[in-house]
């Protein structure tokens, strides 16, 4: 699965196995991401405290899709199959549209998605792949569409995080859990 083992969930220091637990309960199986990067605690808890800081923030103009949607779109600029996987059965969850992250993924400019969450994105793809030429007019852009200057911050910082999960998850050749792939697709079962 990794060119670095993943170390046991048994071995781990007890706030590490306790957050890896709740999130299996939560989803019923534990994404790769969480025991890959528990190779180096320090590293691990740093990385989910400004995951959580980022993707969980309660405050500010972008949604928990928009969030997922920035994830995936930029994640598919950086050629990231564990985060375009992941991320985007979050996105499909969180916007309730089944096809809305392989369109995304795929050419955001084409996908069945506001005229609000194409701006973010524009702005988010130049922060990915361009951010030395973002200036006024690509503030003023976001402007227009109800954006302010701390939503693109968060657009930004999202864009800027995931970079770097996106070189770590493909360097270290991460792949997604299977069950990803139909997160969001499908109707799930009653309990």
């Amino acid at each position: 699965m990794t060119r670095y083992p993943s170390p046991e969930l048994k071995d781990l220091p007890e706030d590490m196995r306790a957050r890896i637990l709740e999130v299996q309960e939560k989803s019923g199986f534990v994404p790769n991401v969480f025991l890959a990067f528990a190779r180096r605690p320090a590293e691990w808890r740093a990385f989910f405290a400004y995951h959580d800081a980022l993707m969980l923030k309660e405050t500010g103009s972008l949604t928990k899709g928009d969030r997922e949607m920035i994830v995936t779109t930029t994640s598919a600029a950086n050629n990231c199959l564990y985060c375009v996987v992941a991320h985007g059965a979050i996105l499909r969850i969180y916007e309730k549209k089944p096809l809305v992250a392989d369109q995304v993924a795929v050419n955001y400019r084409k996908a069945d998605i506001t005229p609000r969450q194409r701006a973010m994105l524009d702005f988010a793809m130049k922060v990915c792949l361009h951010s030395d030429e973002i200036g006024d007019a690509d503030f003023a852009a976001l402007k227009q569409h109800g954006f302010d200057d701390e939503d693109a911050w968060d657009i930004a910082a999202i864009t800027a995080f995931f970079g770097l999960s996106n070189r770590m998850a493909s360097f270290s050749n991460m792949m997604p859990n299977p069950e990803f792939y139909l997160m969001g697709r499908v109707p799930r079962e009653k309990k």
